[in-house]
Order: C-alpha cells, then sequence, then structure tokens
C-alpha cells in the first residue's frame, strides 16, 4: 500500500498555522473542534517551514512558563519534520515514524504540501490490510475444505 491510500481515504485537509502567529493561536486550533494533533506551519510560497505538535507546546511550557502563550510558533515548532510522497509506501513511513519518534509526517508532491498523516492512520491501514488478508486466507480455506 503506498501513502497515496491514506490520503484517498481521509482527504487531503490541512491545518496549517503561519509561523508569526501566537501559540495561543495554534492552541485554539489543535483543541479545535475538529481536535487535532498537528499543526503545519507554512510562511513559505511552497512546502511548510515546520510543524507544531503538542510535544512542543509541553517543551515550551518548561522554557517559557506562561509567557507561553504569547510566543510565536516559529519559536516553539518541530523545523526539521520527516516528510513523504504519495508514492512512498505506507510500511517504510511506519519505520521512518517510528525511527524519527514523529506522530504526524507532511506529504509532498513536487515541493507542495499534499497532505498530513498520522501513526493512527498508518496503524489504521495496516488493520484494515490485516483484516483484507484475514479474509482472503479464510476464504480460500473454505474453498478448499
Amino acid at each position: 500500500m503506498k501513502v497515496d491510500s491514506i490520503l484517498r481515504a481521509k482527504g487531503h485537509d490541512v491545518v496549517t498555522i503561519q509561523p508569526w502567529a501566537t501559540v495561543e493561536a495554534a492552541l485554539e486550533r489543535l483543541i479545535g473542534p475538529p481536535r487535532i494533533g498537528a499543526l503545519v506551519v507554512t510562511g513559505v510560497p511552497r512546502g511548510f517551514t515546520g510543524v507544531l505538535v503538542e510535544r512542543d507546546v509541553i517543551k515550551g511550557l518548561r522554557t517559557h512558563g506562561s509567557a507561553l502563550l504569547e510566543q510565536r510558533v516559529s519559536d516553539v515548532m518541530s523545523r526539521h519534520v520527516p516528510t513523504c510522497s504519495p508514492d512512498d509506501s505506507v510500511s517504510s513511513i511506519m519505520v521512518r515514524m517510528t525511527q524519527s519518534r514523529f506522530r504526524h509526517v507532511p506529504v509532498l508532491q513536487h515541493g507542495e504540501l499534499v497532505g498530513l498523516i498520522s501513526i493512527g492512520d498508518v496503524v489504521r491501514n495496516r488493520l484494515d490490510e490485516m483484516e483484507l488478508e484475514t479474509n482472503v486466507l479464510r476464504d480460500l480455506y473454505a474453498a478448499r475444505h
């Protein structure tokens, strides 16, 4: 399976925020509705400049205390985020997410942001694959006996 199959199922919508927005504004978007786990930080003509996740907010609290809410998103966001393309295999992205410890990976095609996948999306996709394989094997077994 490819990353594109996840995007076809969940859609290509990505919630973004500008790097000069305040962390308070970012938290309002994260909390929702809908509640999401990551904001892609844009602010460049193509692609993205970083990602803001809940973990970044927690680290920012340790560093800035209550002043964090007035900080800019660019002050606390993750900058070196792994990316993938729609043509990457889901299994390779699962490995990359595990090794890098990032639970959200932006999907880029020709330098353009076309989606965002989460570890939940990857696990759901794998469970669907396993269910399909199990059903096929069950049908094959039933047909032979």
